[in-house]
Parts: C-alpha cells; structure tokens; sequence
C-alpha cells in the first residue's frame, strides 16, 4: 500500500493506494466518529462491491445502510441528491455519521455535496472504484451536482477525511472507462510534470491493457500531483485552476450533447485537443507537442475531434463556467508539455477558429 497526504492543516487526510483495500476495514476505523457509516453507490458499482465494503465493515464492527442510486452521469442532479437526505433523514442519522461514497465520480461528488449540506456538515470517505475517480475527482474536496445549463455549478468544497483507492476494482472496468480515466492522467503531464508525460508515452499501451504496476503508478504519481495543487490553493482561487485543462471545452460538450452522451474523461480529451491547438495558435505551443499531445490520446483511444455543437452554441456554454471572472471567460492554455497557465488574455477570433475548424490529425 502506497499513501500520499494532501496536506490541509486541520483537514489534512490520507490517500491510500494498493491492490484489496475494499476488505479492510480497519483502514476506515481511525478516521469515523462513531462506527455507523451510510454507503452511498449506484446500481451497477453494488452489485459488484458492496457486499464486499459491508462485509468488511462488519469486520472491523461498524453498522452501515446502504443508499443505492441509478447509475450515470445523468443522474447526478437534485433528484438523486434528495434520495440520499431523505434516507439519513428517515434513518435518523446523527452529526457524527460517516458518508462512504463508493463508486465514480458522479457517487463522489453527490456523497460529498450530501455530506456538505447534512446537519450543516458530516464527514465523508471516498472510495473511488473508476480509474477516473482515483486519479481526480476523489481528491481535493470538490463536491456538487449538475445543472441542465452547466456541469457542477451547484455545490461545495468539503474535503474527505480519507480515500481508499484499491487498484484491484479497476480490472471490473469497460474499455471504454478505463480510457475515460487515463484522459486525467495524461492532464497532470501535460499540466505539470513533462517526466510524466513521457512516462505515459512509453508505458500507455500497458495502461490501456489494465496493467496492474502501470495502473498503480499511474494513480499514485496523479494523486501526488493533485495534491500539491490542492495544498497549494484548495479553493481554486489560482494555481488550482490548471487542474482544469480542456474541462471548459469539455464541460460544454457534456452540456451540450446531454450529460452521459459523452463520458466526461472523452469530453476533456477532446477539450485538452483544443485548448492545445489554441495554444499552437497563438504561437505559444510547439506543433511537436500538439502532435504528442494528440498522438497520446489517440493511443489511449480517447477522442481528439470535437463534436459540431457550433460555435456560437460553444461560446455561449463556457461563458458559464466557473473560471469566468468579471465577465471574461478564463482558460487554461499551454507553453509546453508540463507548462499550463490561466489567461483571460486569448485571441478572440483564434478560439473561434479552433472551435469552428475541422479538426485534422496533427
């Protein structure tokens, strides 16, 4: 078992990383005030796993209900938020009750909204059984719910108190979302760490393959590196917002397609794919790295063409992102692979083009 901290002070917590960590639960034990936790997952993740956590629980001595919610990303909304409250509520759920959220990011960032908002605040553990999940959205304590106008714009910050990240749950994994979690991956290299990059270059068809020791880098180095940032800026007020490369373009496609059309880690992809290309544009980013940038998402077969919404209709979705300050949309562009930076400060008519073009391989 590998552990990485994110370092917040009193709110600082443990990411823990190994293959059978959904068996132990002694791992929970230091971090619950009371041994009565409420697991929150979705249709497809308990058929699979909970029996396994409740086993374990019941192991270690901890009483436990369990909340099952439909599965997908159209489903992380108002309805399914309510579903979870009104089970605490009906089960008479006390200050001191743990929310388990165990499933993707969509069961993460629902349990952790529900855990913001319950009693004005309860404690949360995320384990997260999508490769996307343990590379991102578990860590960092961004938590919330769609809107049919935009992605997230209705929730909070609320740090878990841990995340378990068992590697092993990723062999359940489809194809498609194995990929779907490798386009995070490939963000954190292309946002901080070149070495990383590189390493994903010469090691992303053992990635795609489900192998274990790759896998398990992979999600350790990304923690690694979310944590940092976190640490550094937990509530995105700067350096934080590098986190969000290709996720303005890609939030938009999601939005703009239906929420669960696209998976959002093939969003991004496609996103990251623009946000380089206008970087490229504006002469700030090599052709060569556009070519590697795109190349590697092809081999992680994830999608580097956006979908023809329009442009008008693109323009209009990112100008309600949250990264919009004073009325001016923000993005997260690159100087080179591992160099990412905020702007407001971007050609207009440069990101009309690259969102109005037909994209070609680079």
């Amino acid at each position: 078992m590998q552990t990485v901290e994110v370092q917040l002070g009193a709110r600082s917590y443990p990411i823990h990383i190994g293959e059978g960590l959904l068996d132990r639960g002694d791992l929970l034990l230091p971090h619950l005030a009371q041994p009565r936790v409420a697991i929150v997952t979705n249709e497809v993740v308990g058929r699979i796993y909970l029996q396994r956590l409740q086993d374990a629980l019941t192991r270690a001595g901890v009483s436990h209900l369990a909340i099952t919610l439909p599965d997908g990303e159209a489903h992380k909304n108002w309805n399914s938020l309510s579903l979870i409250l009104d089970t605490l509520l009906a089960n008479r759920c006390e200050r001191k009750i743990t929310l388990i959220a165990l499933g993707g990011g969509v069961i993460g960032d629902l349990t952790g909204f529900a855990a913001a908002i319950y009693l004005r605040g309860v404690a949360f553990v995320q384990i997260p059984t999508t490769l996307l999940a343990q590379v991102d959205s578990s860590v960092g304590g961004k938590t919330g719910i769609n809107h049919p106008l935009g992605k997230n714009m209705i929730g909070a910050f609320h740090q878990p108190r841990l995340v378990l990240a068992d590697t092993s749950v990723l062999r359940t994994l489809a194809p498609r979302e194995l990929s779907a979690g490798i386009a995070e991956v490939v963000k954190h290299g292309l946002i901080l760490d070149a070495a990383f990059f590189g390493w994903l270059e010469a090691n992303m068809e053992r990635l795609v393959a489900g192998d274990q020791e790759a896998l398990t880098h992979a999600v350790q180095r990304s923690c690694e590196i979310k944590a940092e940032v976190v640490a550094g800026d937990e509530r995105e007020s700067a350096a934080r917002a590098l986190l969000n490369l290709g996720h303005t373009f890609g939030h938009a496609i999601e939005a703009g397609l239906s929420y669960g059309t696209w998976l959002h880690g093939e969003a991004v992809a496609a996103g990251m794919v623009l946000a380089a290309r206008l970087s490229q544009r504006m002469g700030l980013l090599s052709s060569q790295d556009v070519q590697r940038t795109v190349g590697l998402l092809e081999r992680a077969h994830l999608p580097v063409r956006h979908p023809p919404l329009g442009v008008e209709r693109y323009l209009d979705l990112m100008g309600l992102d949250k990264k919009v300050e004073g009325g001016k949309l923000r993005l997260v562009l690159l100087q080179r692979i591992g160099a990412a930076f905020v702007t407001a400060d971007f050609l207009q008519d440069a990101l009309r083009e690259v969102l109005a073009s037909e994209p070609v391989h680079a």
